[in-house]
């Protein structure tokens, strides 16, 4: 894999990527061109070159990863796990009585009165998938089902449905068709 193809790696890439990195300020202390660095550690001259610029800014520090791109989570860890105590009592646990179903818009009001802050569904979709919960559809069936009568009709009458042949054999609607004749 390719530097950009890294649109948000993890934990592990980071780690293998530095590992990269790390020997190239060594070659750099020995003198060594970011050329041969490039052909030596197997990576484009251009990453080199950008090594080189900020080992000489900074130093083997400098090459040290910088941890996932982008903001960090609007919630803690520790407001995370409190937050899932707090859906594992259930919708009914936070007002929620005609519903039992935990949709994102309730958890961004949960959040709101548990952290007194202010979230988006977003954030609160992605720190339910920190907590590794998964979008659920509900299954909609009619307050009438009758289990035992779909039970006893898939058991009893299913099967000579299934089985039946054919009214008619079946034929052809082309008339160079040798069933028409």
């Amino acid at each position: 894999m390719r530097y950009g193809d890294g649109v948000g790696v993890d934990q592990a890439e980071r780690i293998r990527r530095e590992r990269v990195r790390q020997p190239a300020a060594a070659l750099f202390v020995e003198g060594r061109s970011a050329v041969e660095v490039a052909g030596m550690l197997e990576v484009s001259t251009k990453s080199a070159y950008q090594w080189r610029r900020a080992w000489k800014a900074g130093g083997v520090q400098a090459l040290a990863s910088r941890g996932p791109a982008g903001p960090d989570p609007k919630l803690s860890d520790e407001q995370v796990a409190r937050l899932e105590g707090r859906l594992e009592q259930g919708p009914a646990a936070a007002g929620y009585g005609e519903d039992q179903r935990w949709t994102l818009v309730r958890i961004v009001a949960l959040i709101a009165t548990m952290f007194h802050i202010r979230v988006s569904v977003t954030t609160a979709w992605q720190a339910m998938r920190r907590l590794g919960y998964t979008a659920q559809l509900p299954i909609h069936r009619a307050i009438e089902r009758d289990e035992a009568a779909i039970a006893h009709w898939r058991r009893y009458q299913w099967p000579a449905v299934k089985d039946s042949p054919p009214a008619h054999p079946p034929g052809s609607s082309l008339p160079t068709s040798g069933a028409r004749r």
